[in-house]
Parts: structure tokens; C-alpha cells; sequence
């Protein structure tokens, strides 16, 4: 059998779109050797209209437009879906719905890594939407782990370091020591674990500069991908 073919709804930035298809493809050559590299079809979408139905609450429209392209990239070959992003997972089951081909979900695939390595409680850093509103922390916490979130002026903070620095590929050494600040204040609350519930604080801070493991979501759900694609291969 031949490889999987994987379709990415990329875009949502187009920064950690590149690491997933980075991270997919190495990790397929280092498996499998020679010149093996993924079956990906992708449709990366423009992300100023998507911010725009975020910030005015419009998430049955931005549902649409995600819906929308996985119909596409379904008709094209596509065996699984990858949603490149942890706040568009706010509308997975719209997405889910349109298809007949699974979605492969962030979150599920970042709980199950940190119940292997043993781990419950986890500071979750993320967008605004990530931390607080429901989707993400809800389904962790169906999957075995709790989640412990910022409080909201770091919130906020957070927020708006991932949009108009992360996203645009221009992280600060400020927003570093901020960031490493509010996983200090979750890790004396009890975390065991940080997950960078959004899929650009890896351009942002490498493992080796938290005060706690980390749980890369992007990576993650990366190598999840990878599962998939590897699946029946011989």
C-alpha cells in the first residue's frame, strides 16, 4: 500500500503552517529513508478575513469558510483532514460535519500525549478564545487532564503578543520573559506541563527556555498526522 494522502487547512498563520509541513515531511523521511516525503494536499487560506469573523464572534461563518475548504481539498484526494491551527478548532465539528473523511483533532492528540508521559494538569497558553472559551479546556478535561489558564490581563497579553507579533513572524525578546513569567505562576499553581495551545508560541520559545516540559501542539499534532499517513504502509 502506498502513503495516506493528508489534507492541511493551512493559513491560520500561514508561520505555523510551515512547521507543520516541516515537521510532517522530516518526520516521514526519518521513518522511512531514501527520498520518502508526505502525500499532502493543502489549501491555505487568507487569514485577515478569518481574524475578522474571530474578533466580531462570527464563528458560523468562519465554521463555513473551514467547511468550505475541506470539502476541496476532500474532492482532491484528501484521506484525513488536519486543521493547522488550535483556535479554528472552535468549530471542528462544523468541519467534521461537511466531510467524509475524519479530522484529525488538535486537542485529543496533545491529551493523549501528556496522559502517556503520566502528566494531568497543564498550564494552557493560547489565544484569548484557546484559554477561555470552553472548546479546548471542556475537551482536555474529557480526555483525562486539566487544564490551567492565565489570568485574564495575561490573557489579553498573550493575545495580542500571538496576533500582532507571532503571527506576522516578529517575536520579542520581551514577550519571551513575559511568557516564561505566566508559566512560572501556573507551574507554583500546580502544573506539571505547558502546552502551547497555539500553534506559533513555537516560534517563540523552545523547550530548553521553559521552567516546565513542553507539549508543542503543532508538533503533536503533527506526528499524529503522521500516524495517519503511515497507516497500512508497506
Amino acid at each position: 500500500m502506498k502513503l495516506k494522502t493528508l489534507g492541511v487547512i493551512g493559513g491560520m498563520s500561514p508561520e505555523s503552517t510551515v512547521s507543520y509541513y516541516q515537521c510532517i515531511n522530516r518526520e516521514i523521511n526519518a521513518r522511512l529513508g531514501g527520498n520518502h516525503s508526505a502525500d499532502i494536499v493543502m489549501h491555505s487560506l487568507e487569514f485577515e478575513p478569518i481574524v475578522r469573523m474571530q474578533r466580531a464572534g462570527d464563528w458560523a461563518q468562519a465554521g463555513e469558510v473551514l467547511a468550505q475548504s475541506a470539502r476541496r481539498l476532500e474532492s482532491v484526494g484528501a484521506q484525513a483532514l488536519v486543521l493547522a491551527t488550535n483556535t479554528m478548532h472552535k468549530v471542528a465539528d462544523t468541519v467534521q460535519n461537511a466531510v467524509g473523511i475524519p479530522l484529525l483533532h488538535i486537542v485529543d492528540a496533545v491529551a493523549d500525549a501528556l496522559r502517556i508521559n503520566g502528566l494531568h494538569t497543564a498550564a494552557l497558553l493560547g489565544t484569548r478564545f484557546t484559554m477561555c472559551d470552553g472548546f479546548y479546556t471542556d475537551r482536555l478535561r474529557l480526555r483525562g487532564v486539566h487544564a490551567l489558564v492565565p489570568d485574564a490581563a495575561q490573557q489579553d497579553e498573550i493575545d495580542r503578543v500571538i496576533f500582532e507579533e507571532l503571527c506576522r513572524n516578529r517575536p520579542t525578546a520581551e514577550a519571551r520573559a513575559f511568557f516564561q513569567s505566566v508559566i512560572a505562576g501556573l507551574q507554583a499553581s500546580g502544573a506539571q506541563a505547558v502546552i502551547f495551545g497555539c500553534t506559533e508560541i513555537g516560534l517563540l520559545l523552545q523547550p530548553e527556555e521553559c521552567p516546565l516540559p513542553v507539549f508543542d501542539s503543532a508538533r503533536i499534532h503533527a506526528l499524529a498526522a503522521v500516524t495517519f499517513i503511515l497507516e497500512g504502509y508497506v
